[in-house]
């Protein structure tokens, strides 16, 4: 059974997502996508796409700085570090799990 959730009530929780994304820069995107299958580009790249489809213009990069409150080529210089055999493994098992 689902339960729906209000429109208010989603904008709140989305935001208090996206804030916290932001808060927890030691969570790498490449640990986000082997645990959970998605990470913040994925969630930048849906708010586009709503975006778009809605009528608006946001482009990827406007998503992507919105999500992880700064411009990408900044978050990376910052926050991401190379990702590891291991965490590239676990994506991509995610992934193909995802795809299923």
């Amino acid at each position: 059974m689902t339960i729906e959730i209000s429109d208010e009530a989603a904008a709140i929780a989305f935001r208090r997502l996206v804030s916290h994304l932001q808060h927890r820069d030691d969570a790498q995107n490449i640990d986000l996508m082997g645990l959970a299958g998605f990470c913040r580009n994925c969630l930048a790249d849906w708010v586009m796409e709503a975006d778009n489809d809605a009528g608006g213009t946001m482009s990827k990069d406007e998503a992507r700085q919105a999500i992880h409150g700064m411009p990408m080529v900044a978050w990376k210089k910052h926050h991401q570090s190379e990702a590891t055999p291991a965490q590239l493994e676990k994506m991509q098992a995610s992934v193909k799990k995802n795809m299923r």
